[in-house]
């Protein structure tokens, strides 16, 4: 059920001219003249600056807010902020921009390449060509099922992800975001909104905990089956490095950050002759809460590590899992995206998606049973 809210009426902008429908496209890095570009629903809410930097391809970010605090870009011929919010049918203009004949050449240059093969890398430069496998899709959603190893976007050390690739893989889609977010080396299944309309209401909805997600992790040791539930406060903090990690802190501490963990023993693989290095569960975890590395950090603070995790696992137990027999052998973490439930932005019906467990995880567990759900 919504909370009610009270919001206050945004002033009044002048009525816009009647101007012929364009689509938002990128503009020529020296166009000589202004442009007037109406705002579609996919861009309805996106922020001015965020959507100037997409349409200004090559401007630097710097000269971006110079034009938007000069007034040289309009709003249906009014003046406005970087953090104005666009709506349907908002007519912007878009002043010339100069950039040097280097930043021209590499514009250019990098426009063939789209053409050709969609976007670009965060750090300059083309990321490859990319589909996956695809769960579910229509004009509003896609879901795909993203193998481990690749990240979801590109940043921190990362040229490139998942959206990159799949915005080069379709050039003709002019509106792909990420729903949410998968850890570098999680797989399964991951939402992508083809309209910004779907992006705000799956986001919503994750927000408000209406969808389920259910993961599959497989644990050292035997987890207490009358474990169920895990709500304990989580805190992000960074090594001497710069790099990021989480841990379990008081209800009390400041950065505390409520996180709610579900895990139900889906079944158990004991050590054996073939596998000697200790007993292990295949556990259902569920997140009511989304924050960043909570499912690996839940679980290893309760002494019972993800296997393969890199970050947060039992080291020397993940050395001694990849050095195992072929079909026994482990050399990504164990923790899959398997189960994805929530409601169709567009159509109202309850959307259930699954992704099988990739194979070199499935060979591990295979004997395992698997219930009804």
């Amino acid at each position: 059920m919504q909370r009610p809210f009270v919001a206050a009426s945004p002033p009044a902008r002048p009525a816009p001219e009647p101007l012929p429908e364009l689509a938002p496209a990128p503009l020529p890095a020296s166009a000589a003249q202004a442009s007037l570009v109406t705002v579609s629903e996919d861009y309805s809410g996106q922020r001015l600056d965020n959507f100037l930097i997409r349409q200004l391809k090559g401007v630097p970010k710097t000269h971006v807010y110079r034009i938007i605090r000069s007034g040289e870009v309009r709003i249906n011929k009014g003046r406005a902020q970087a953090d104005t919010r666009l709506e349907v049918g908002d007519v912007v203009r878009l002043p010339p921009v100069h950039t040097s004949e280097r930043a021209d050449q590499k514009a250019q240059a990098m426009a063939v390449e789209i053409a050709r093969h969609g976007a670009a890398s965060s750090v300059g430069g083309l990321a490859p060509s990319r589909e996956f496998p695809v769960l579910f899709e229509d004009e509003h959603v896609l879901a795909i099922d993203k193998p481990a190893g690749v990240a979801v976007h590109g940043g921190s050390g990362v040229a490139f992800g998942v959206i990159e690739q799949m915005r080069m893989a379709r050039p003709g889609h002019d509106f792909l975001e990420l729903v949410h977010r998968l850890d570098r080396e999680t797989s399964g299944v991951l939402l992508i909104a083809k309209k910004r309309m779907a992006l705000k209401i799956l986001q919503e909805q994750f927000r408000e905990r209406e969808t389920d997600k259910v993961y599959l992790a497989l644990v050292a040791g035997q987890w207490p089956p009358k474990l169920k539930v895990l709500d304990k406060p989580l805190q992000k903090y960074l090594l001497p490095d710069g790099e990021r990690r989480v841990r379990v802190v008081a209800k009390e501490h400041p950065d505390a950050m409520r996180a709610v963990t579900l895990v139900k023993v889906r079944g158990s693989l004991p050590a054996s002759a073939e596998q000697p290095l200790g007993d292990f569960s295949l556990l259902e975890v569920t997140i009511k809460t989304g924050r960043t590395h909570q499912i690996r950090v839940h679980l290893a603070t309760e002494g019972h590590p993800i296997a393969g995790d890199d970050k947060y696992g039992d080291f020397e137990l993940n050395k001694s899992l990849q050095k195992q027999p072929a079909g026994h052998a482990l050399k990504r973490m164990f923790l899959h995206a398997w189960r994805l439930k929530f409601t169709h932005p567009s159509n109202g019906k309850r959307i259930t998606l699954l992704a099988e467990l990739p194979t070199e995880l499935d060979t591990l567990v295979a004997h395992v049973p698997t219930p009804e759900f």
